[in-house]
């Protein structure tokens, strides 16, 4: 089969506020000692891999997961503010029940038109779609034949695996991604195949 480009996803370990139900978004939260196990366990599982280059968001969550990552392999992990989490806007800090409190049938509006929906002074599925996978193309094409990590965020490989599957992104909540999950996806000229979704290590 033709040489490929394998790209090990990863999603960020557990929040620091996971219990809260909070919208983070783009805010700047940090991992717990959980989410820190969650990352080493990664980083055990991809120990033995020739990896060419890690890369994550520029926000503390995956930043931390990439550099624990990256140590095994003597590499420094790029960080780029593409491959940050949907823009929830004015969401951003807010539970569903204050969402729907201070916005009223915004929610269920946003279930309706799920990839159109921009949540107010932030982003829809449709504008994160739009940066993400540009970004992804770039890196794919800069180590082309290579093993390479995305260390990101729910929502960011949720719009990577869709788009890898050609699924329409109406199914993106469809794809569960765990805190400290691992995909694998194999990148050939002609297509994309997932041979790992939401897999455990921890």
């Amino acid at each position: 089969m033709d040489i490929h480009t394998r790209l090990y996803l990863v999603r960020h370990g557990q929040v620091t506020n996971h219990l809260d139900g909070t919208c983070n978004g783009q805010n700047d939260v940090d991992i717990t000692e959980l989410g820190i196990g969650q990352m080493e366990a990664v980083a055990d599982r991809l120990r033995d891999e020739n990896l060419a280059a890690v890369y994550s968001s520029d926000l503390i969550r995956t930043r931390r997961g990439g550099e624990v990552i990256a140590e095994n392999h003597g590499l420094i992990p790029d960080q780029f503010g593409a491959f940050r989490e949907l823009d929830f806007g004015l969401w951003e800090g807010l539970n569903i029940g204050q969402i729907e409190e201070q916005f009223p049938g915004a929610l269920d509006e946003r279930r309706r038109k799920i990839v159109e929906y921009r949540v107010p002074e932030g982003e829809s599925i449709g504008d994160l779609a739009g940066r993400v996978i540009p970004a992804l193309k770039k890196i794919l094409k800069a180590n082309q034949g290579k093993n390479v990590v995305l260390v990101a965020h729910g929502g960011v490989n949720r719009v990577i695996l869709a788009d890898a599957m050609n699924l329409d992104l109406r199914n993106f909540y469809s794809i569960e991604q765990d805190f400290g999950c691992l995909n694998i996806i194999d990148y050939f000229p002609e297509l994309a195949v997932v041979k790992l979704m939401n897999g455990q290590t921890f």
